[in-house]
């Protein structure tokens, strides 16, 4: 058996690997851009998969399609919905910017799998041809940013919201855990009056109730679909109100409020939703650094650093220091928010690159929106259970600080004024006193007015 075949698209004679499901116009793509490995993420090729097969089963219904092809079409695209042809699918991300090479790889696997199933001969596009039957009543500019949109949409509704919400489930845990416990506040870097650590925590856990908030505000931007622009949003060669079938079609069975685009000029030629959805991921990325910083400083340590709160000993720190522990957690989740701010300016570049009736940088925005969405999802996951959910706060630690803080002359002021608590504190810094020490041995103000003043726990509000 000879280790290639030899099919035929508009430009001529193409030679494809015989085992290959993919046709001509897949190869040509695959021997024009070896660039850089990376191929289009899985809930894509699900989505072309759930399109085609959307559109069989409705040209099945209409007379369109005769029901022996539509049948098989079925059939294939339900197997590249369940990821049984994933290998098949071998073109770069890196490829012609309307994603066409993408959508004739799917439409090529199924056709071809669909001759197998008919029992033909692959590659000969009998009975079933991959742009008259697969892609019956499509173009490559309505169905490219259709799957991307499916998948994004289902993407952060199934990965992200559900891994905010375990963050920030853990995150309010931990704050009604440590309420009672009163540290040091800081601002500046610097010490400030004191805040409760489930104070703190409670900030945290609002990054992340957030987080879920601007997200689920952007999903109704990622369901409206391009599908029955065709090629340049007229809707030329498509059959009116089939599109709106389909769609609807789509929406019973992955359960996303998807709806046809209200103008597909602009579905077709712009990203905007997507620069928008993406411009919330960053926004998450910025409040988990947020709350990823400020628990490594607040762990630092463990003796020589702040170290208020205990973090959970995941691995050896050091090849050489025996006995280091490094706030894993923390990094591994600070990596992935810069990876995620990085992908932004990706999607927001490629959402520049609508020109006319269509953008053209389709596939590489697919790739780093995705990412971003995947990568935060495992990120709050593994952060969630092996950072927040083993943390324990340090009380005394968080006591001796307090007392040692020149801010708690702060709650002096009313009483001895500001100028004469600054010089308090002056003095208090030189001699390495603290202020309730210092207070008692200048005779400034009765003990018992002194402990009233100073109660930490007073300073906190409720």
């Amino acid at each position: 058996m000879s280790d290639y075949r030899v099919e035929t698209d508009s430009l001529g004679e193409v030679r494809v690997p015989s085992r290959a499901l993919w046709g001509a116009q897949t190869q040509r793509a695959v021997e024009n851009f070896p660039v850089s490995g990376l191929r289009m993420p899985r809930r894509v090729i699900r989505a072309f998969g759930r399109v085609k097969r959307a559109y069989a089963a409705l040209n099945r219904e209409r007379g369109s399609l005769p029901a022996e092809v539509a049948d098989a079409i079925i059939l294939a695209a339900a197997e590249v919905v369940e990821g049984r042809h994933d290998e098949q699918f071998p073109v770069d991300i890196f490829q012609t910017g309307s994603g066409t090479s993408s959508n004739m790889n799917a439409n090529e696997v199924i056709a071809n799998r669909a001759i197998q199933i008919a029992g033909g001969v692959v590659g000969s596009k009998r009975p079933v041809h991959p742009n008259d039957h697969v892609n019956k009543g499509q173009s490559s500019n309505d169905v490219v940013p259709t799957v991307i949109h499916m998948a994004a949409a289902e993407a952060v509704t199934e990965e992200l919201i559900p891994a905010l919400r375990r963050l920030a489930e853990a995150l309010e845990e931990k704050a009604r855990a440590f309420d009672a416990i009163v540290k040091i506040g800081r601002t500046h870097l610097q010490d400030a009056v004191p805040v409760r650590l489930g104070q703190e925590f409670s900030g945290y856990a609002r990054q992340a109730r957030n987080g879920v908030r601007r997200l689920e505000a952007v999903v109704p931007a990622l369901c409206e679909l391009a599908l029955g622009g065709t090629a340049v949003g007229t809707g030329l060669n498509a059959v009116p109100g089939f599109s709106e079938a389909v769609i609807a079609r789509l929406a019973d069975e992955t359960g996303l409020p998807l709806r046809q685009a209200p103008n597909l000029f602009e579905a077709l030629a712009a990203k905007d939703g997507l620069v928008e959805a993406s411009g919330a991921l960053r926004t998450v990325a910025v409040s988990l650094n947020k709350i990823a910083e400020d628990i490594r400083w607040l762990g630092s340590g463990p003796r020589c650093g702040i170290g208020e709160i205990k973090l959970p000993d995941l691995q050896p720190g050091s090849s050489i220091m025996p006995g280091k522990v490094n706030p894993v957690m923390s990094e591994m989740m600070v990596m992935v928010c810069a990876q995620v701010t990085g992908n932004d300016l990706i999607v927001t570049l490629c959402g520049q690159a609508g020109h006319f009736e269509l953008n053209t940088m389709m596939p590489l925005l697919a790739h780093a929106f995705l990412q971003s969405v995947e990568i935060l999802a495992n990120a709050c996951n593994a952060f969630t259970d092996k950072c927040v959910a083993g943390l324990q706060a340090d009380a005394e630690r968080c006591e001796e600080m307090v007392e040692k803080s020149l801010a708690m002359v702060t709650a002096l002021n009313p009483v001895i004024g500001y100028d004469a608590a600054a010089a308090l504190a002056h003095e208090a810094y030189e001699t390495g006193k603290t202020i309730r020490a210092l207070c008692l041995e200048k005779g400034i103000l009765p003990k018992e007015k002194l402990d009233e003043l100073l109660d930490a726990r007073k300073m906190t509000g409720r």
